[in-house]
């Protein structure tokens, strides 16, 4: 008999963390991790638009990361040691800025702001980055809440979003497809 999907628990507004603490589904800690599994959702689309098989091997990864952050965040920070989530480590960011740099190494220098579009790929990976600096700006509020947030998930996500911004790059430089360049009014 398969699993039923729905236990009925939240059906009041509550759900609970990682470890058993009950919480309402409006606390920062929620929106803050299901923030993180919607930038994974996008990840996931700009895996599927992707050609490039190295750019989708690093994007897997990408996907794993953002499953250890969201389990960090959705677990009570009270109980964590005693149960076995996973850890980010500092050489998931040394990843993304090597990648960044690589990418950067075959990409023309910028010499304008780029307007997010051109091709599906190109702007599905743009929307994962204003994804990915919302996570980021939820989990800097819960740190100015005193809501411990490990630091190097911030920095994590901080360097995400540099990478999805090369990436987006990167695939138009891929694709062939032209930048947009932004040409303010005067």
């Amino acid at each position: 008999m398969a699993l039923k999907i729905y236990t009925k628990t939240g059906d009041l507004g509550k759900t609970s963390l990682i470890g058993g603490t009950k919480v309402s589904k409006s606390n920062i800690r929620l929106e803050t991790y299901g923030t993180i599994d919607e930038l994974n959702s996008y990840i996931g689309l700009v895996n599927d638009h992707c050609k490039d098989d190295h750019s989708k091997d690093i994007l897997k990864e990408i996907q794993d990361r953002l499953f250890t952050i969201g389990s960090s965040l959705a677990c009570d920070p009270d109980k964590e040691q005693k149960l076995k989530i996973p850890d980010l480590k500092e050489e998931d960011i040394t990843l993304l800025e090597k990648e960044i740099d690589a990418m950067n190494e075959t990409l023309p220098g910028m010499k304008h702001f780029i307007l997010p579009g051109g091709h599906v790929a190109v702007s599905t990976t743009h929307i994962a980055r204003c994804v990915c600096r919302r996570a980021e700006r939820w989990c800097v509020n819960m740190q100015e809440q005193n809501l411990f947030v490990e630091p190097l998930v911030i920095k994590y996500l901080n360097r995400l979003s540099d990478y999805l911004f090369v990436l987006a790059r990167y695939i138009g430089h891929l694709l062939q497809v032209n930048e947009i360049a932004w040409k303010p009014r005067v």
